[in-house]
């Protein structure tokens, strides 16, 4: 993984084995270096400097900030585990079907973390991996949200419906809206599209309900990042509220 935030809070979160972290030898002081650095020391993480020339053949992305890590595998949740999941809230997975873009599913990634997601849903096929771009768009938000890969989509949110989970297509063509639906207290999955086509046939037909976002300007749609990020915050909010001590009045 590359990156600073994304390095740092893989030290923070420690909820995986790390084998080294990598800095460029030509890196200036900085606040989050230095937190990079203690953290390490804290966990025994060995810490190396190498040459920006050996430093830059060896990562991934264009723009790692002069900070690598190598650590295990992110764990895989089961989808049944994180289906029936009520406490201490009830679960609230988002379901991606075929983003290929890794910067969207790394912005994707980070707003479901700050929307208190409790798990994420990605197709093993026809999609973007957790690749090192992917964490270091999301910032460090992989090694806090639970991550699920599933061989087929369609076949994945039937499941969820038998195991009496909501399941919620995002759909800038549906007559209703987000706001149209209960979402207070339900065990609920939203289901974002690809970035070209939206949800696909199969994947629509299998949504129980589709929900609009609603739009005021002169486009019609959102990029699905940007849609998935208000989509969860949304619905966060609305359970938020009601969970309140004085919901209701």
């Amino acid at each position: 993984m590359e990156g600073r935030q994304a390095v740092r809070e893989l030290l923070v979160a420690g909820r995986r084995r790390i084998r080294e972290v990598l800095l460029s030898s030509d890196l200036e002081e900085a606040p989050i270096l230095e937190d990079i650095l203690e953290l390490a020391a804290d966990r025994r993480v060995p810490v190396r400097q190498i040459g920006r020339g050996r430093f830059d053949t060896i990562t991934a992305t264009a723009s790692s900030q002069g900070v690598m890590a190598r650590a295990e595998p992110l764990p895989e949740h089961d989808l049944d585990e994180l289906a029936r999941r009520r406490r201490p809230t009830p679960a609230f997975l988002l379901a991606l079907d075929s983003v290929t873009d890794p910067g969207n599913l790394g912005a994707v990634l980070r707003s479901a973390e700050g929307a208190g997601v409790t798990g994420v849903i990605l197709p093993r096929h026809r999609a973007a991996h957790i690749t090192p771009s992917v964490i270091k768009a999301a910032a460090g938000a992989v090694e806090y949200v639970p991550l699920c890969l599933v061989g087929g989509p369609p076949a994945a949110l039937s499941r969820l419906a038998d195991l009496g989970v909501w399941v919620i297509g995002l759909d800038g063509g549906a007559e209703r809206t987000l706001a149209d639906l209960p979402v207070h207290d339900e065990r609920v999955c939203v289901v974002l599209g690809s970035e070209g086509q939206g949800l696909s046939r199969l994947v629509r037909e299998r949504c129980q309900a589709l929900a609009a976002i609603p739009l005021h300007g002169q486009l019609n749609s959102l990029n699905v990042a940007a849609a998935g990020a208000i989509a969860c915050f949304d619905i966060a909010r609305r359970r938020e509220a009601a969970a309140a001590p004085d919901a209701g009045g």
